[in-house]
């Protein structure tokens, strides 16, 4: 496994410093994207698309030939020797290895960024990995808001439509609750924020949900279960009205997601419907200032009538990711300096070593690879013992913890749990799990020698 090469798998790979500097760095290019080919000559990057994409992929190979580099396509991997059985880790070694000094790489599976990060030799930057994170998405969307609002701390960004599949909107709710920007969720009914983002937001970020009164939204928010996210502050106690919640007086930024239906279950496409924007929705009181928003594509849930409309920047935010993903490849490739403090330090991760994998996901990197992944998880908590997956951040679920050297097991929540070494616990869904695995509980005593 490779060390020492900066990637790009999380948002979180980024301090708040680097993202402010990312954005003056794109500023500058996008006042003439056509004078900087003398950064990166020489240089090639390689797109690996396991899924379709156009706007990402293409503004990141046009980024960097405007850069002065040069550019591999695989757009269609599962076609490749993927399809002869090649995993992913041996994929990017190959790339990696003398055909690409970076690595572009979306894929279905959750966490697939983060295992490809562990092999590759060269940078690798995620552009979507399953419903996960597409964190240069966000950067492109951050940026937008900056140009647009001329700061993100303290600004009002409603997101509305599928909150539960966009990896985009996951990313994306991350970096707001770090700016410090109020963000209230208005979701298709069945599509809210998985409850692990909404575990983070809390534990890592201080956001506290509440009730919102989005009366003020219109049709827009008609059948919608709005809640209101915000870092903890005092006086923000002072919005309550009623029993509603938080009201809601104005919107700084609209979002609007497309349903993903790619990643729905039949239930799930059977009582989908689409919250639609067009000139009546966007009429409402609160949205009088606020820009719209999209990742695109687009479906139903933008009426082609506002496309004039000067709030509506969709095609301008499209636009704004070429130049921000050129400063992307600048820093990553040792083209650009960001001139500011590093990254948060990255949490600790352990590997799985007893039982199997802990990690329920389906979709997860973990599940779908059958080589050349060890399962990991990190910690959240130690009081109860809480732990997520290493790859695709979803919760272990587990009632005991056991130990790996000493064979016991014990109550999640006991304090002999809290005392087991992270690198040598064991998540157990419950007794019969503990027992097949070989495990005695703490209350039964142990042979001696």
């Amino acid at each position: 496994m490779t060390s020492g090469v900066r990637h790009l798998v999380s948002i979180d790979d980024l301090s708040l410093a680097e993202i402010q500097a990312l954005f003056e760095h794109a500023k500058r290019f996008s006042e003439d994207l056509r004078a900087w080919a003398h950064l990166c000559p020489g240089l090639i990057s390689a797109s690996l698309f396991y899924e379709p994409s156009t706007r990402t992929r293409l503004s990141f190979e046009s980024a960097m030939q405007r850069l002065g580099g040069g550019v591999l396509t695989a757009a269609e991997m599962n076609s490749s020797s993927a399809s002869k059985g090649e995993s992913l880790a041996d994929t990017v070694r190959v790339v990696g290895g003398s055909y690409a000094d970076l690595i572009v790489l979306r894929h279905a599976s959750e966490g697939a960024a983060r295992l490809a990060a562990q092999y590759s030799p060269v940078p690798v930057i995620n552009a979507g990995d399953g419903s996960h994170e597409h964190p240069t998405q966000t950067l492109c969307d951050l940026y937008n808001l900056w140009i647009e609002r001329g700061r993100i701390d303290g600004i009002h960004v409603v997101l509305s439509g599928d909150l539960r599949y966009s990896r985009t909107i996951h990313s994306f709710v991350y970096a707001l609750a770090r700016f410090g920007a109020n963000i209230v969720c208005v979701p298709l009914p069945g599509f809210e924020l998985p409850a692990y983002v909404m575990q983070r937001l809390r534990e890592e970020f201080g956001v506290e949900p509440t009730r919102a009164d989005v009366s003020r939204l219109g049709e827009l928010a008609r059948e919608c279960d709005a809640m209101y996210l915000t870092p903890q502050k005092p006086h923000q106690l002072s919005l309550f009205t009623d029993g509603k919640g938080l009201t809601l007086e104005r919107v700084d930024a609209l979002y609007m997601t497309r349903p993903q239906t790619e990643r729905y279950t039949a239930d799930e496409l059977q009582r989908t419907r689409v919250v639609r924007l067009g000139k009546q929705e966007l009429a409402a009181e609160s949205l009088r200032e606020a820009v719209v928003m999209h990742p695109l594509p687009r479906r139903d849930e933008i009426s082609g009538d506002i496309d004039s409309d000067p709030r509506s920047i969709y095609f301008k935010q499209a636009a704004r990711g070429v130049p921000i993903r050129m400063a992307i490849l600048g820093v990553l490739l040792g083209r650009l300096d960001l001139g500011a403090p590093s990254s948060r330090i990255a949490s600790s991760s352990y590997g799985v070593s007893r039982g199997g994998n802990p990690c329920a996901n389906p979709s997860c990197i973990s599940r779908t690879e059958s080589r050349h992944v060890t399962p990991a998880y990190r910690l959240a908590n130690r009081a109860p013992v809480r732990a997520y997956c290493w790859f695709c951040s979803q919760e272990i679920a587990h009632r005991l913890v056991g130990c790996s050297t000493t064979g016991i097991f014990h109550e999640r929540d006991s304090s002999a749990a809290r005392k087991i070494r992270p690198d040598h616990l064991v998540f157990l869904r419950d007794e019969a799990e503990a027992l097949a695995q070989g495990f005695i509980p703490a209350s039964r005593p142990t042979l001696t020698s």
